[in-house]
C-alpha cells in the first residue's frame, strides 16, 4: 500500500503521511515476526480428541501471533507411538524443537505422563512456560 504525502482535498500533508507511514511500517514488521512457541498437550488416551484439540491450541496460537510448534501432531505420523524406542525418539526429537521456541504453552487440566516430562524439561533449561485451559484461557 502507498501512501500519499497529500490528503483528500490535494493539499501536502506531512505528519498525516509520517504518521501514516510509521503505523504501515510497524504494520509490515508485525507480521514479518512471530515468535514460536511449543504446544504441551495430552496426545495419550483418546488420541482423536487430543489430535482435534492440538489442532485447535496450534491454531490459537496462529492467532494470537505465533508460529505453533506441536510435535503430537508430526511425529506420530510415522513413528509407533506405542514402540517405547520409537516414543523415546519422539520425546527426543520433541526436546529438540522446545529449545528453538521462546515459550512452551500449556494446555488443558489434565498433564499426562508425556507432558510432564516436558514440563519438567522446560523448567530445568529455565524456559517460560505459560498455562492455559482447554477454552483457551490463560490461567
Amino acid at each position: 500500500m502507498s501512501i500519499s504525502k497529500f490528503n483528500s482535498e490535494g493539499y501536502f500533508d506531512p505528519t498525516a503521511h509520517g504518521a501514516l507511514s510509521a503505523i504501515e511500517k510497524e504494520e509490515r514488521s508485525l507480521r514479518a515476526f512471530r515468535p514460536i512457541v511449543y504446544i504441551c498437550s495430552p496426545y495419550a488416551g483418546d488420541i482423536d480428541a487430543n489430535v482435534d484439540a492440538a489442532r485447535r491450541y496450534s491454531r490459537f496460537a496462529v492467532e494470537q501471533g505465533y508460529i505453533p510448534i506441536a510435535p503430537h501432531l508430526l511425529f506420530p505420523q510415522f513413528l509407533n507411538d506405542a514402540n517405547p524406542k520409537e516414543r523415546q525418539l519422539g520425546l527426543f526429537f520433541g526436546n529438540a524443537l522446545m529449545s528453538k521456541c521462546s515459550e512452551v504453552w500449556v494446555f488443558g487440566s489434565r498433564i499426562s505422563a508425556g507432558m510432564e516430562a516436558e514440563i519438567e524439561r522446560a523448567k530445568w533449561k529455565n524456559y517460560r512456560l505459560r498455562y492455559f485451559t482447554e477454552n483457551l484461557k490463560e490461567a
